[in-house]
């Protein structure tokens, strides 16, 4: 499997220690992991817990003396259960229980990968993650072995332990010592075959469920970092704008009141507590320059996305067309954990926490703005409340660490939702202009020309901790047997803050084409799902369409003002379908009731979650085709909260909702992302069907 790594590229670090511990290097070659060993082997000392390498690019496993099995996770937890996933893993190849294992988040290292993003954490910690594993497995065999005097391959594991053909059992504990000095197991360290896999595939409860529904779960605003107060800003009423002078006496005066400071993005105070904050950020009188977009709203902004985008091809002679142009607002990420971060700067070094998707270049980023070298920063991660693509910038850590850094002291900086969403990123606005031939009952040619918001300022977006994700490119209509492909791409650069939202680009660009398959297939006198399995090229794709045309009963007579859409999309090497039924009676009002899923991800280590993830990606998909959208009037954003940016609440989830998971035995692919342009895709097309109408600004209700 191309995923994993061979047995020359996969080195086993180890020291005599009372912790077995093994470490899996992620993405390097053999020369590299063998450099790293040596290192490790001449530069530590044995000590309780086990250290290997400087722990800079590999996955740690630890087995301790009370039988925990602990491995710090290169990756963040930001709700999509990646921490289950690889608990799960390392379970069924430890043959440990899944109540033992730990995965707590590392901290930002100066080498590897601690990338999350791109749906790409389990499939590229699939094989890491099982090695790791199997090698343990493979030492505490070996060590129980020669403790016992039996052949190895004599015994076998479970629970946490290892048993002897006689009876005679061990903790892994109890042998951590003993396997830690083992160089050279007795028995196999190659995982598992997917036919003797008892743990991963099936349905699993999130191994942080119970912390999370009880409290216990911390994120960054739980922590009490010694003498961190807590910090609020007063940000400009436009996007951009600048203080041109602050009068913070009264603020000053105010009970509670720490320090008051001026950074770029507004005025930060420091209080006793938030509600001291909020007091003594009104009472400041703040006079601002307005910003570079004051004089720009949603009319201009869509007027000149109109025109950037490119002409398209000229048709083939003979054919007819369907033809449409589509527009999106701009949509904030709006995780329900607003952003906090805490930060302690001093004269030589200085420690944030924070959640984060990108913490190497937070941290070289923060190690800039504050003058100090990168090892003397270091970045914790904590786990994150949602994030969708809005914890891959770093916003509120910059401005946290400039804060502690002129107050001099440490703080805890919260960003309101009104911050987020009226300053933060969002996902830019586009205008998408698509056209399908037909000739012969069949589409020979198929146009889809863009534009979209592309962010002008390049010094603003570091300022503001911005990064660019490598972000997978969209699945383009080579999806379908639709003759010759063609399209282009234009941008309207604007000085607003963007960043990369769930399902980057296929959310717009899959979801408009989607829209126009339908239409095609009206065009053409046929049934949207029938036209769609005669033109899809993937078997996989083709299969997960039938599922959810079977299981949602495709073509059931409905009520007036009910109809059902259809949708499907491939990325990440996975593959999604979606059906949806609409009750739109009052087509201003309309109510998704049914949504069924269907999904090819190859092997879905936890199903549970990928349902969970499923569900998610419909919500988003409700959300973004019916309701949320951001308006920029004269340079501001005109949202500010739940209460005006529409997010599908509970009383407009489905009624009904079930996913059903593809059975496969290849490696995992991707799934976070997955689903959201075959949701929106579907939503749209059965409001069309339910009203006759043709749907082309999203929200609808925009």
């Amino acid at each position: 499997m191309a995923s994993q790594l061979s047995r020359r590229q996969f080195v086993v670090y180890s020291l005599a220690a009372t912790t077995l511990t093994v470490a899996a290097p992620l993405g390097c070659d053999g020369s590299t992991a063998q450099g790293a060993e040596e290192t490790a082997a001449g530069g530590r000392a044995a000590s309780d817990v086990l250290v290997t390498g400087t722990d800079e690019e590999m996955l740690v496993l630890e087995v301790t003396p009370a039988n925990r099995v602990v491995v710090r996770l290169p990756r963040v937890e930001v709700g999509q259960g990646v921490t289950t996933a690889v608990a799960m893993m390392i379970a069924e190849e430890l043959d440990a229980r899944l109540a033992d294992v730990d995965i707590p988040l590392a901290d930002a290292r100066s080498k590897g990968n601690q990338f999350t993003g791109g749906s790409n954490s389990v499939s590229s910690l699939y094989g890491p993650a099982r090695h790791l594993a199997a090698t343990a497995r493979a030492k505490l065999v070996t060590a129980a072995a020669r403790q016992w005097h039996v052949p190895a391959r004599t015994l076998r594991t479970r629970d946490t332990m290892v048993f002897g053909p006689d009876g005679r059992s061990a903790t892994f504990g109890s042998l951590t010592r003993a396997a830690a000095r083992i160089t050279r197991p007795a028995v196999s360290t190659d995982p598992k075959p997917a036919s003797k896999h008892r743990v991963i595939g099936r349905p699993a409860t999130r191994i942080d469920a119970r912390d999370i529904v009880t409290g216990k779960a911390k994120y960054t605003g739980d922590l009490a970092v010694a003498g961190a107060k807590p910090t609020v800003v007063a940000r400009p009423p436009t996007i951009g704008g600048k203080a041109v002078s602050v009068d913070s006496k009264a603020a000053r005066a105010m009970p509670g009141v720490h320090a008051v400071v001026r950074i770029d993005g507004g005025v930060a105070v420091v209080a006793e507590t938030f509600h001291h904050a909020f007091q003594a950020r009104d009472a400041l009188r703040i006079k601002w320059a307005p910003g570079p977009l004051a004089n720009l709203s949603d009319t201009e902004i869509r007027a000149r996305l109109r025109a950037a985008v490119p002409k398209l091809e000229s048709p083939p002679r003979g054919s007819a067309q369907t033809e449409a142009e589509f527009e999106f607002a701009f949509v904030s990420h709006a995780p329900m954990e607003v952003l906090t971060a805490v930060a302690d700067v001093r004269a030589q070094s200085a420690e944030i926490w924070f959640s984060s998707q990108t913490p190497q270049s937070a941290r070289e980023d923060i190690a800039a703005r504050i003058g100090l070298p990168v090892s003397k920063v270091r970045v914790h991660v904590l786990r994150g409340g949602g994030s969708f693509g809005r914890r891959l910038n770093y916003d509120a850590a910059i401005e946290a660490a400039l804060i502690s850094k002129k107050a001099r002291r440490p703080v805890k900086l919260m960003w309101s939702r009104a911050d987020d969403i009226r300053h933060g990123r969002m996902r830019p606005a586009s205008h998408h202009r698509i056209r399908a031939s037909h000739a012969q009952g069949r589409v020979v040619a198929f146009a889809h020309a863009t534009a979209s918001v592309n962010e002008s300022s390049e010094q603003g977006m570091s300022a503001q901790g911005g990064v660019r994700a490598a972000a997978p490119l969209p699945s383009d209509s080579g999806l379908y047997n639709f003759g010759r492909l063609s399209g282009n791409s234009g941008s309207v650069d604007l000085a607003i803050p963007l960043g990369a939202w769930r399902s980057v680009d296929s959310g717009t660009v899959r979801t408009a084409e989607e829209i126009v398959v339908d239409d095609a297939a009206r065009s053409l006198g046929k049934d949207p799902v029938a036209f769609r399995r005669t033109t899809l090229r993937s078997k996989a794709v083709k299969a997960v369409l039938d599922k959810v045309a079977k299981a949602g009963d495709w073509g059931r007579t409905m009520p007036r003002g009910h109809a059902q859409g259809v949708a499907v999309h491939e990325e990440y090497g996975s593959c999604v379908a979606c059906l949806v039924e609409i009750d739109a009676e009052d087509p201003k009002n309309p109510r998704v009731t049914k949504v069924v899923m269907a999904a090819d991800v190859g092997t879905a280590v936890n199903p549970r979650g990928l349902e969970a993830q499923l569900m998610g990606t419909a919500v988003d998909g409700i959300s973004t085709v019916l309701s949320a959208g951001l308006h920029i009037d004269k340079g501001a954003v005109r949202e500010s909260s739940f209460a005006d940016f529409h997010y599908a609440r509970q009383r407009h989830a489905p009624q009904h909702f079930e996913a059903h998971i593809m059975p496969s035995r290849r490696d995992p692919g991707g799934a976070g992302e997955l689903g959201v342009p075959a949701a929106a895709g579907a939503v749209a097309n059965a409001y069309a069907r339910a009203t006759g109408t043709k749907p082309r600004r999203f929200p609808l209700d925009f």
